[in-house]
């Protein structure tokens, strides 16, 4: 019985060791699939899908003239009477559209960022490597990028993006912990030519405290970006340790 204890004791050990070792695996030898899981599932970056239903109905896309109804969720240029649908034709089933809400201030999703270009283009290393080791004690940035089978609804979210404003975002866009004490937005960057999306930037420190510590439970990103676009993502504190260190 001892002997079988020490053993599964033994192996844990080994387990756990590896684990942490996989863990701590230098960032510019991750593979793809290592940089796409921190970037798309992870305790930094999650992706938050939207269905949208619209191509699941059958409609006329060119002379039906039967005053078909648009469903609610379908946004503004796009839909049944669509001329890229009149090309395309309907897919009959819901589409997905991604949203890639990840903690840009944290290290590991711009050492992620890093990495992804650094297998494209090893030589820009060095110039990679100081931004992804970099750190900030004033801010905090949340990044989100977007993706869709379906350009349509893709391009549709880069105009709402690319139109937003912080003004038009400060009073519905904010950071949350679990006590129910809210940040709200200090800067908005449209997405621009980095592969990263757009940038939401929020003071790190509140009545000259952190708002963020160990303590604090969970961090939860909302925005109300548009009628159309409800961003809503929690981030477990607990998991965002990172080389001993808080990260986000």
């Amino acid at each position: 019985m001892k002997k079988t204890l020490s053993l599964f004791l033994l192996l844990t050990m080994v387990a756990t060791l590896a684990w942490a070792q996989k863990k701590l695996k230098p960032w510019n030898e991750w593979n793809e699939k290592e940089v796409l899981k921190m970037l798309n599932d992870s305790a930094w970056g999650q992706t938050q899908s939207d269905a949208n239903i619209s191509e699941m109905f059958y409609r006329p896309t060119a002379g039906g003239g039967g005053g078909a109804t648009r469903p609610l969720d379908v946004p503004s240029g796009v839909g049944a009477d669509n001329s890229s649908r009149s090309t395309q034709g309907a897919l009959n089933q819901a589409v997905a559209l991604n949203y890639r809400i990840r903690l840009l201030s944290a290290r590991p999703i711009r050492q992620a960022f890093a990495r992804r270009t650094e297998m494209l283009n090893p030589k820009l290393a060095e110039q990679l490597k100081a931004f992804a080791e970099q750190t900030t004690d004033k801010w905090i940035v949340v990044a989100v990028d977007f993706d869709s089978t379906d350009r349509r609804f893709s391009g549709q979210a880069m105009q709402i993006f690319g139109a937003a404003n912080a003004a038009g975002l400060k009073n519905s866009t904010y950071l949350e912990v679990k006590n129910g004490k809210r940040i709200f937005l200090d800067q908005y960057l449209p997405p621009g030519n980095d592969g990263m999306g757009a940038k939401f930037v929020f003071p790190r420190m509140s009545e000259n405290e952190p708002f963020v510590t160990e303590a604090s439970g969970y961090l939860r990103f909302y925005s109300e970006v548009s009628k159309e676009i409800k961003l809503n993502m929690r981030f477990k504190i607990s998991d965002m340790m990172y080389d001993g260190k808080l990260e986000f």
